[in-house]
């Protein structure tokens, strides 16, 4: 009569095992399927941060490139005013010379005149040339 009980016994306890044994390999396949859930989100993790900083490289990219040209702009710009400046104050630094010269010669010519024609005979020799120039011409 004492062997019923103990087959009993030993079936609880194959029946336990077993019931162990499957609630690991659930668990096993359970684990497996995180761990694959998991490397698939780093996967992704991994291409979106990929994305994300290849934008960000653009974008400087293209904050420099927009910064280059507007510092071009500005130094092209800037030697254009200097160029125009350059330019009219050269004209007027011209003008003034052609100015001042004009007064010296008009000086020159007045005291040359002056010196020339303090004579009488000086005077009209001046005249007589004049004369017979202008009817050559």
């Amino acid at each position: 009569f004492a062997w019923k009980p103990i087959l009993k016994s030993i079936n609880d306890r194959e029946t336990s095992i077993v019931d162990a044994l499957n609630q690991a390999k659930l668990a096993r396949k359970e684990m497996e399927t995180l761990k694959e859930d998991n490397e698939r989100i780093i996967r992704e993790a991994k291409i979106e941060r990929d994305a994300i900083l290849k934008e960000a490289r653009d974008i400087k990219d293209r904050i420099v490139a927009e910064a280059k040209d507007a510092a071009k702009a500005e130094g092209d710009k800037m030697i254009e005013s200097a160029k125009q400046t350059i330019n009219a104050e050269k004209n007027a630094a011209m003008a003034d010379i052609k100015t001042q010269i004009g007064t010296i010669s008009i000086n020159i010519a007045e005291s040359i005149l002056k010196q020339k024609l303090d004579n009488n005979e000086a005077q009209n020799e001046l005249v007589q040339n004049y004369l017979n120039k202008s009817n050559l011409n």
